[in-house]
């Protein structure tokens, strides 16, 4: 038991060193680590990729081809929503990065309705679990949105190192900051309550969400 809990506090040192130090991207024999959540691609076209997965254009099944099947597939919807369709990785590792990995999938209102309808709901959750004859279009469906949560706690200084000075700091409540980057369409969150999360978006939605934190932001002060 000692030896593992030793095994994972270096684990952890390891990836805190990773995020902090620019020049340790690379494995013990040398090889250029990918996948990482700082290499953010900003297309010519002005999409973005990251862990390999263009935004709005890289379908889930791809996106499995290239993460593996180790994955929960289901709609996500609070009581009296549409919800979300999404794919949740429990464990995402690029070299000692590790942390779990939700991919939103981009799917039109009347369709998830049509989804849901045929879903099986997850005893006493807010979990829909997909009818067999709905997994083809969900493999299809491009993902347009990815969450990623590190398993160990980010801070200014990680943040500042690794994705330099964000464009806006808005602070949606006492506990939760978001560090925006509309030019990497990455909104990281710092959250003293809970886990740090780093959430990837098209930069030509950025603006949409942008607002609707600045609204929450507004009711909250």
């Amino acid at each position: 038991m000692k030896s593992l809990l030793a095994l994972s506090i270096l684990v952890l040192l390891a990836a805190g060193l990773l995020f902090l130090h620019p020049d340790g991207e690379h494995d013990h024999d040398d090889h250029p680590l990918t996948g990482l959540p700082w290499q953010i691609d900003r297309l010519p076209d002005g999409d973005t990729r990251v862990f390999g997965i263009t935004l709005g254009r890289t379908t889930l099944g791809d996106a499995i081809g290239r993460l593996g099947d180790d994955l929960e597939l289901a709609i996500i919807a609070p009581p009296q929503e549409n919800g979300s369709l999404e794919a949740y990785y429990s464990h995402y590792s690029a070299g000692p990065i590790t942390g779990s990995l939700v991919l939103v999938l981009d799917v039109a209102a009347d369709a998830l309705r049509e989804m849901r309808s045929r879903a099986v709901r997850d005893s006493g959750t807010r979990r829909y679990l997909l009818h067999p004859d709905d997994l083809p279009f969900a493999y299809r469906a491009p993902v347009g949105i990815i969450t990623f949560m590190p398993t160990f706690g980010l801070s200014e200084d990680i943040a500042q190192a690794r994705f330099g000075g964000p464009a806006e700091v808005l602070r949606v409540d006492a506990q939760q900051q978001h560090w925006l980057y509309p030019d990497k369409g990455l909104d990281l969150v710092l959250n003293d309550g809970g886990r740090d999360l780093l959430q990837y978006l098209p930069p030509h939605s950025f603006s949409a969400h942008r607002e609707r934190l600045r609204r929450a932001s507004t009711v909250s002060e």
